[in-house]
C-alpha cells in the first residue's frame, strides 16, 4: 500500500503543471505521478500546432480571443470559464518559458513567431516548429526531475478510483459526498495490483481517441479517467462532442495512430483541394480553409462521400519552401518518407478523431463531483470548449487548471487525511491466453462500430444500431473481466466500451446539430442551450 499527499494520474502537461507548482510551493508535500507507459508518452507530446495566448497586445486582445473561443464553441461555452482561461493564459505560458520551454522566434528578432490557425482572428499561436507538445513535455519533465518530492512511477496503470463502493457502501450519482481515497493500480511489469492512497487525487489521464479506427491520438488514449469516474458515479457531460481533425495524413496501411498534419499548415497558407485540383472550402464557409475544424471536417467528409474517394488533398506547393521546412520539419520528413514531396506534390488527407470536448465535469478550480478528486486536461469538461474546441486552446486550458488546482490543494491539504481502512483488490481469476483473442477482436469491432455509426455525421438509426451492438460488447467483455486475471488490454477495452457508450448515448439525447455533433435527423440548432449530462 502506497501513500502520498497528492496522487496524480497522468504525466502530460496538466499533470506535470499541477505537480510542479505544488512541489515548488510546498517542498514538504509528497507527490506521486502515475503513468501507464513511459513518462514522456502522453497526448501532450503529439500536440503539433502550439499554445494560443494573447501575446502581442498592440494587435490582439483578450476580447478577441474570447470571441473566437465562444464562436467555435457554438453557444455551449461557459463564458466565465473562457474569460478565466484567456486572461490567465499568458502568465501560465510565461511560467513554462521560465521552466525552459522554447518557442520559435522571428528571424533575427527576439519576438515570438506567432502563428494563426482556423477559427482565430489574430496571430496568437506560440509554437516550436511542429513539435510544440513534445517541447513542452521535455521541459516540464526536466524540471520535475529537479524536485525531490515528485516521484514518477512508469508502467503503472490506474484501474479504478477508490470510493465508498470499495468499503461496502452503496452510493449513486444522487448520493451526496461521494469521496475518493486513491486508486487501485496495476503494475504492468509485475502484474500485481497495488493500492495507492492519497489525501487528494488529480486525474490528468488524457483523451480517448482510440475508440475510433482512425485517430491522431497515441495508443494510450483509452479514456481511462473518464471511464473510472463514470463507474464511480461521478458526473460526466457533453461526450457527444468529439473533434475530428480535418487533416491527418492518408495512409492505406493500418496504423494505431494517424499522423497529424497540423492546423498550422493551413494557417501558413495551405489550401484544401479535391482530387481534380479544385478548391472547395468556399462552398462551405467564407473563411475557406481557415474555417473552424468541425466545418472543415464535415466539408471534407461530404466531398469524399459525394465523389466516392478516400481522401482530399492539401496543397502546399505554392508556399515558401525554406519557411515551410523550418516551420514543419516533422511533417515534411514524414511526407517524404512515404514518397510525397509537399513542395511538389499534393498531400492526401482525411479527418481523424482528435479531441474529446466533453468529459469529467469540473468547476472553475478543477473540482469534480467526487470529493477529494480533481481533474484537468482533455479528460475534463470545464466549459471552455463548449460544442467545439478552438485550435490550440487545449494546452492553455491544461496549464490554467493545473495552476488553479494547485492553489486549492495548497489551501486545503492540511485539513485532509488519508483513509487507510481500504481493502486490497480482489485479484481472483484465471489467466487464459485464448481470451486475448476475444479482447483484440472486441477492440477491432468497437472501433468499427464507432467509426461507422458515431462518426462525423450521425443519425437516429445509426446511433440505435451502435447502442445495440455496444450493449452486446459490454456484456461479453464484463463476462471475460469477471472470470479472467486482469490485464492492461482488458482494462483498456472496458474503458473504451464505456467511452463509446457515453459518446453514443449523449449523441442520441441531443436532438439538434451543434458544433461537432451533426445528425441528419435534426440538421438545425435548437433554440434551447442544453448540457448533456450522464
Amino acid at each position: 500500500m502506497q501513500q502520498s499527499d497528492v496522487l496524480i494520474i497522468g504525466s502530460g502537461i496538466a499533470g506535470l503543471t499541477t505537480a510542479l507548482k505544488l512541489a515548488f510551493k510546498n517542498p514538504n508535500l509528497s507527490i506521486t505521478i502515475l503513468t501507464k507507459t513511459i513518462e514522456n508518452e502522453s497526448n501532450t507530446r503529439y500536440a503539433q500546432g502550439g499554445v494560443a495566448a494573447v501575446w502581442d497586445m498592440e494587435v490582439d486582445t483578450f476580447e478577441k480571443h474570447i470571441a473566437d473561443t465562444l464562436d467555435a464553441g457554438d453557444g455551449l461555452c461557459d463564458e466565465s470559464i473562457v474569460r478565466i482561461v484567456v486572461e490567465e493564459g499568458p502568465e501560465r505560458v510565461r511560467e513554462i518559458i521560465e521552466w525552459g520551454t522554447r518557442f520559435d522566434k522571428e528571424k533575427n528578432s527576439e519576438n515570438y513567431d506567432l502563428g494563426k490557425e482556423g477559427g482565430h482572428s489574430e496571430n496568437r499561436i506560440l509554437h516550436y516548429k511542429d513539435l510544440t507538445g513534445a517541447e513542452i513535455q521535455r521541459a516540464l519533465l526536466a524540471k520535475a526531475k529537479e524536485l525531490p518530492n515528485i516521484k514518477i512511477y512508469e508502467h503503472y496503470f490506474a484501474m479504478e478510483i477508490i470510493t465508498q463502493h470499495h468499503l461496502g457502501y452503496y452510493v449513486t450519482k444522487l448520493t451526496p459526498n461521494i469521496e475518493c481515497y486513491g486508486t487501485y493500480v496495476l503494475d504492468k511489469e509485475t502484474g500485481k495490483i497495488e493500492t495507492f492512497l492519497a489525501k487528494v487525487t488529480v486525474l490528468a489521464s488524457g483523451g480517448a481517441g482510440q475508440v475510433y479506427r482512425s485517430t491522431t491520438n497515441p495508443v494510450i488514449a483509452t479514456g481511462d479517467g473518464i471511464a473510472m469516474v463514470f463507474r464511480a458515479n461521478g458526473r460526466i457531460e457533453n461526450m457527444e462532442f468529439v473533434q475530428f481533425h480535418p487533416t491527418s495524413l492518408y495512409n492505406p496501411a493500418v496504423e494505431s495512430r494517424s499522423f497529424l498534419v497540423s492546423e498550422a499548415v493551413r494557417g501558413y497558407g495551405a489550401i484544401l483541394r479535391t482530387s481534380d485540383g479544385k478548391e472547395f472550402m468556399q462552398k462551405y464557409d467564407p473563411r475557406k480553409s481557415l474555417a473552424p475544424r468541425d466545418i472543415v471536417a464535415r466539408a471534407i467528409d461530404n466531398e469524399m462521400k459525394m465523389r466516392g474517394e478516400d481522401y482530399v488533398y492539401l496543397d502546399c506547393t505554392h508556399l515558401d519552401e525554406e519557411g515551410y521546412i523550418a516551420h514543419f520539419p516533422t511533417i515534411y520528413e514524414k511526407c517524404k518518407s512515404i514518397g510525397i514531396d509537399p513542395m511538389k506534390d499534393y498531400i492526401p488527407v482525411v479527418p481523424a478523431c482528435h479531441y474529446v470536448c466533453g468529459g469529467i465535469k469540473v468547476d472553475e478550480i478543477g473540482k469534480s463531483s467526487i470529493l477529494n478528486l480533481y481533474a484537468a486536461g482533455e479528460c475534463t469538461s470545464t466549459g471552455l470548449h463548449g460544442a467545439n474546441r478552438l485550435a490550440s486552446n487545449s494546452l492553455l486550458e491544461a496549464m490554467v487548471f493545473g495552476h488553479r488546482i494547485h492553489e486549492d490543494i495548497l489551501e486545503n491539504i492540511n485539513k485532509k487525511g488519508i483513509k487507510t481502512n481500504v481493502p486490497d483488490w480482489n485479484a481472483e481469476g484465471t489467466t487464459d491466453p485464448k481470451e486475448l483473442v476475444l479482447i483484440t477482436q472486441s477492440w477491432k469491432e468497437l472501433k468499427e462500430i464507432m467509426s461507422s455509426y458515431v462518426g462525423i455525421v450521425r443519425s437516429n438509426v445509426r446511433l440505435k444500431r451502435a447502442l445495440d451492438r455496444l450493449h452486446l460488447l459490454y456484456t461479453e467483455t464484463e463476462l471475460v473481466y469477471s472470470n479472467t486475471t486482469v490485464s492492461p488490454q482488458l482494462c483498456e477495452l472496458r474503458n473504451l466500451i464505456t467511452i463509446a457508450y457515453l459518446v453514443t448515448k449523449s449523441a442520441s439525447i441531443r436532438r439538434e446539430s451543434r458544433g461537432l455533433h451533426y445528425t441528419t435527423d435534426f440538421p438545425k440548432k435548437s433554440n434551447r442551450l442544453e448540457i448533456s449530462i450522464l
